[in-house]
């Protein structure tokens, strides 16, 4: 039994065991109240809790035009630099830092590195150089040595006031060594009053001298002193509200600081940390706030895959009524990694809550295939499906590749895009909506408001990294939770596909079919163009097929890209007169762009001049060159795409990298890479290292989250840290229920909520 006393200020005191069963804290109030005759005891702390949060959250909103010294005008130079509001400023980190800890003597001045020391002005003056460039130079000097500073593209009459001979300053700046002569270009300066020494200018201003100092991203107009005047206000006077919300107990396991402590060491950075681990945001404070990031995100995830396990959804039967006899028709046999991708994605529709599976399959490794019999299992329990990809011509392939093994089957299928107009639109809505059209296949337009499905039971998403999580949501909401397949020939390395696809199981076709040959690969700069052709004529005498892939349909004056359709009259007049050239582009009707791929495939065309429109979908095992112009100009996925549309048959094929031969350093990287592997998963690591995410992933990426400090390639493993963690965390408290998480809940909620769906947890 548990004894308690009032003591004589009517206070009662509950021992520590008490307090853990109520999930309360020392110093937080209780209520009481009668139940059954008895006394029952709760912790007020969600009220006084939620009231404190307000607080601390609305001072972090405080606008930045109301901290000390900024005002109107300098803030909306901040804002430029989309810093609107305190937590703005708290999250807009150092890119760089520099070491002001020490006051060097001139001769000790170290080339390439940024530097604080003092001297005297003893010539000042416009100059230029053999060029005629002009720049404004002056010699400062101390007892040591001297060394040049010098400015380019200055007011030269502002200059010559403020330099004057004689002057005594503080300087700071990158040193850099020309010859035998050291310079520091462009430094910042502090001059001394008369009288003044040193040791005083340097103790006036501790926020910029004495310590490691932080470096700013700033828009024109902002100075790098002026940013750390407002970032410390800001520091000292907000940190306090920033909310711990990360259990320390789990922050502690990893030792790693708190969120608070974590901000003050990267905007303050203690004298003891490594300037190099700062420099490449690997401190244990940079770790704490990546892993933050991280976790919130994965635990978003986590709870989204975990209500699509909770979720009732279609049990659909396996009856092979349409999928036997698809695979009679077929020409090919299945390979085992198909056969095994099937087989996980036929348990998941047979299971009772909806699946949520992503398909992962490098160039030719037979995906479509793997849909279309996913669809048919959807089929034949008399549901609908819908087959959705990022632009018209995936779609519109899709569907002549999947219209024509269902005609034979007696399924009715639809083409659903943007560009379609009148009375074929509204004829195709009118079957979507009465049930009659059962696959549907097309691209946004198939989440549209207007299209209504009779009774949708599977969605399936190509090239998923091309839509967000939203659009999978709103795909589900067309139907009563239906099953969801995500599929993608852009391999993607383990890092991306957990920030953007935790909340999908993965399957992996990680093989290709029988017959498929690896692609030889070379790089020819322009003087080797003849040597491309003369391969092609070889490859063709052969009996064999090419294609010539170019970045643009027509050209234009301002581009000096070899355009497709003036290169195929070109081909024809004078390269290759005696072979039949065709030519396919996205701007040609799907009729005739059916129509140039079918003679290709019938044999009756050499040569397919094309853009970027036979990047996936076509299979010709024929075709054994391929010539890509102005490869440099291609990012690697998108090469090793192309370069999938060759090596499909027995024979030995080719692909060769046209570059005039001025590369910049990434476009010499990219080429490299595809010289020296077949591997899509290698080369997207490799396009991933080279561009980074958001390029990576197309600038219109609407699935990625945006990570203020967290970098996915050189975070990873906080990455697998952070998911790990929050998974651990749902497994013990499902529903984020419990009083301790109730924080982390909303904080979620406020962070990710919307992107990721998660209303319904509120």
């Amino acid at each position: 039994m548990l004894r308690v006393t009032i003591d004589n200020e009517d206070r009662i005191t509950l021992p520590v065991e008490a307090l853990k069963a109520l999930g309360a804290r020392a110093g937080d109030p209780l209520e009481l109240e009668m139940s059954e005759g008895k006394v029952v005891v709760s912790p007020l702390r969600t009220a006084l809790g939620s009231l404190k949060e307000t607080i601390a959250r609305k001072n972090l909103q405080t606008q930045m035009q109301f901290i000390k010294g900024v005002g109107p005008k300098l803030s909306e130079l901040l804002a430029k630099r989309g810093v609107k509001n305190v937590e703005d400023a708290l999250y807009l980190l150092p890119h760089r830092y520099e070491d002001r800890r020490e006051l060097r003597p001139i001769a000790g001045l170290r080339p390439g590195f940024t530097e604080v020391f003092t001297g005297r002005v003893v010539s000042a003056e416009m100059s230029s150089t053999k060029g005629g460039r002009r720049f404004f130079e002056a010699m400062v000097t101390d007892d040591s040595a001297s060394v040049v500073l010098k400015w380019f593209n200055c007011n030269p009459t502002f200059m010559k006031r403020i330099w004057k001979t004689g002057k005594i300053g503080v300087f700071t700046g990158e040193v850099s060594q020309f010859g035998y002569q050291r310079e520091v270009h462009h430094p910042d300066v502090e001059w001394l009053a008369e009288g003044q020494n040193v040791q005083e200018v340097l103790a006036a201003d501790p926020v910029n001298f004495g310590r490691i100092v932080p470096v700013y991203p700033l828009t024109e107009g902002l100075s790098q002193k002026v940013m750390r005047k407002v970032m410390r206000e800001v520091v000292d006077g907000f940190l306090p509200y920033v909310q711990e919300f990360i259990p320390s107990t789990l922050l502690a396991s990893m030792r790693l600081p708190g969120l608070r402590q974590s901000l003050r060491d990267i905007h303050m950075p203690s004298q003891d940390v490594k300037l190099e681990d700062l420099n490449e945001g690997r401190t244990t404070a940079h770790r704490a706030i990546a892993f933050d990031e991280f976790f919130f995100w994965e635990l978003g995830l986590a709870l989204k895959k975990r209500g699509v396990m909770l979720e009732e959804g279609i049990a659909f039967q396996v009856t092979h009524r349409y999928t036997k006899p698809l695979a009679r028709l077929l020409p090919f046999e299945l390979t085992a990694a198909q056969r095994r991708v099937l087989s996980e994605i036929k348990n998941d529709m047979m299971a009772p809550h909806p699946m949520h599976r992503l398909v992962q399959g490098d160039v030719g490794s037979g995906k479509t295939l793997v849909a279309l019999m996913a669809a048919l299992v959807a089929v034949e329990n008399g549901y609908q499906v819908a087959i959705m990809a990022p632009t018209e011509i995936l779609a519109e392939q899709h569907w002549h590749t999947i219209h024509r093994w269902c005609s034979d089957l007696g399924i009715s299928t639809v083409l659903m895009t943007a560009g379609m107009k009148g009375k074929q639109k509204a004829e195709s809505l009118a079957k979507i909506a009465d049930g009659s059209a059962q696959i549907v296949i097309g691209t946004h337009a198939v989440i549209q408001e207007k299209v209504e499905f009779a009774r949708l039971g599977l969605g399936i998403i190509d090239e998923q990294h091309r839509f967000g999580v939203l659009q999978r949501g709103i795909l589900r909401k067309k139907g009563c939770d239906p099953d969801i397949l995500v599929m993608t020939a852009t391999p993607i390395p383990r890092t991306l596909a957990m920030t953007l696809f935790g909340d999908l199981s993965l399957s992996v076709i990680d093989a290709l079919p029988p017959g498929r040959t690896p692609v030889e690969t070379r790089i020819f700069f322009e003087s080797r163009r003849s040597q491309a052709y003369d391969i092609i004529r070889a490859e063709i005498a052969q009996g064999h097929q090419a294609y010539v892939i170019y970045p643009l349909v027509e050209e234009t004056e301002k581009s000096d890209l070899k355009a497709a359709t003036q290169m195929a009259e070109h081909l024809e007049k004078d390269i290759f007169p005696e072979l039949r050239i065709g030519l396919l582009h996205g701007r040609m009707s799907p009729e005739d762009k059916e129509a140039i791929m079918g003679s290709f495939k019938a044999c009756e065309l050499d040569i397919l001049v094309a853009t970027t429109v036979i990047e996936v979908g076509i299979d010709v095992p024929n075709a054994t060159v391929m010539v890509i112009e102005h490869a440099e100009r291609f990012g690697l996925s998108q090469l090793h795409q192309l370069r999938g549309r060759v090596g499909r048959g027995v024979a030995k094929s080719r692909c060769i990298l046209l570059t005039p031969g001025r590369l910049s350093e990434d476009g010499e990287k990219r080429l490299k890479v595809m010289e020296s592997t077949n591997d899509g998963f290698r080369i997207a690591e490799a396009d991933l290292e080279i561009r980074g995410p958001g390029d990576f992933l197309g600038t219109r990426q609407s699935g990625m989250p945006d990570f203020r400090v967290a970098n996915i390639l050189r975070d990873a493993s906080i990455l697998e840290q952070a998911r790990q963690t929050a998974f651990d965390l749902l497994e013990h408290d499902p529903e984020l229920s419990s009083p301790d998480n109730a924080n982390l809940r909303e904080e979620l909620l406020r962070r990710w909520g919307q992107r990721l769906e998660l209303a319904a947890i509120a």
